[in-house]
């Protein structure tokens, strides 16, 4: 008889439904009694779990299209998304980690060729200041940074971060003292400029001046060894990528980024001292130079062919050492401008 009365498994769409009766409750918090709140806690955890066994698959299954379709439109059809984020808080550390991969997979779900995800972001544009300001929250920095370089896989919503006044906080969110976190950031930084070519480029363009300025102090210039090590791996990653041209020709006729460049060629590590050299030889191969480049360029010329003499790789590398044979010549061949 007790298989005449098994409850119907749940839909995707009753799964999601359940989740967010069960968010809005939590985001109320009014419950006095402390049982009845942890229990229903506990019991979206259960939830979220499902909503992420449906999006992934699991050991039994892999995830059926059609469900994760049913799922991802009556996720975005009201406010789930930005109840899950913002009562992220208030789950245990697994119902967080189960949230942020579910918030990543439904970047990536497609309803009809769309990612809806997309259209719902644009809309709820603020979400990105709550995950942006996850950084300060020892607790919450390394969902909210998993989830915020999820969502600015779409060009849309990474153009609202750099353009917002958040750019200047990963400034020092990259030297916060924790240090999963500050690698946290630095990966999202990373993310946000490299990831979609002409919206950078145009970012860059438009603030060169203070991101440069920044970039140069608080990270090249660091007192930290990692922090200047990614820096300058970094701006080597943005200078040579064909789309940043302009903002790289702008970049090496400036004497102050040459005097930082060339204290980095000085570093003991030999990692940052390979990664300066990158950036340096665009100095070098700079076919229109100031004369002030030159002329450091000249008065440094013994110092500078003296440390190229023995500078080399660990592993055997063909490209390197052909362009260093190139820096060394024209640094060899350049005559004082007046």
């Amino acid at each position: 008889m007790k298989s005449l009365f098994k409850s119907k498994p749940k839909t995707p769409v009753d799964l999601v439904r359940q989740t967010r009766d069960l968010l809005i409750y939590a985001d109320r918090g009014s419950d006095s009694r402390e049982s009845k709140r942890e229990e229903k806690i506990l019991e979206l955890g259960k939830l979220i779990r499902e909503l992420k066994s449906i999006l992934y698959g699991n050991s039994e299954a892999e995830p059926v299209s059609e469900s994760c379709t049913q799922l991802t439109q009556e996720f975005f059809r009201e406010n789930t998304l930005r109840l899950l984020i913002i009562c992220l808080p208030k789950l245990n550390l697994e119902a967080r980690k189960d949230a942020t991969q579910v918030v990543a997979n439904l970047q990536r779900q497609q309803v009809q060729s769309r990612l809806i995800a997309c259209d719902y972001l644009e809309k709820n544009i603020d979400l990105m200041d709550v995950l942006v300001s996850g950084y300060e929250s020892t607790d919450m920095a390394l969902h909210y940074g998993a989830m915020l370089r999820e969502c600015i896989r779409h060009q849309s919503v990474a153009r609202y971060v750099l353009e917002s006044e958040h750019m200047k906080k990963f400034f020092d969110y990259i030297q916060l003292p924790n240090f999963d976190i500050a690698a946290d950031a630095a990966a999202t930084f990373k993310e946000l400029l490299t990831r979609h070519k002409s919206t950078v480029a145009e970012f860059l363009s438009k603030n060169y001046d203070w991101f440069f300025a920044e970039y140069n102090s608080k990270l090249l210039e660091s007192t930290n060894y990692i922090t200047r090590r990614q820096a300058i791996k970094l701006l080597g990653d943005i200078l040579l990528d064909r789309s940043n041209s302009a903002v790289m020709t702008r970049y090496v006729s400036s004497r102050d980024n040459l005097r930082i460049l060339m204290n980095l060629l000085r570093e003991s590590s030999k990692s940052i001292q390979i990664e300066a050299f990158h950036v340096f030889k665009l100095f070098a191969a700079n076919q229109h130079k100031p004369p002030d480049i030159v002329g450091i360029l000249v008065a440094n010329r013994s110092k500078l062919l003296r440390l190229f003499a023995d500078f080399k790789t660990e592993k055997e590398d063909e490209q390197f050492e052909a362009d260093k044979a190139q820096v060394v010549r024209e640094i060899a061949a350049l005559e004082p401008k007046d």
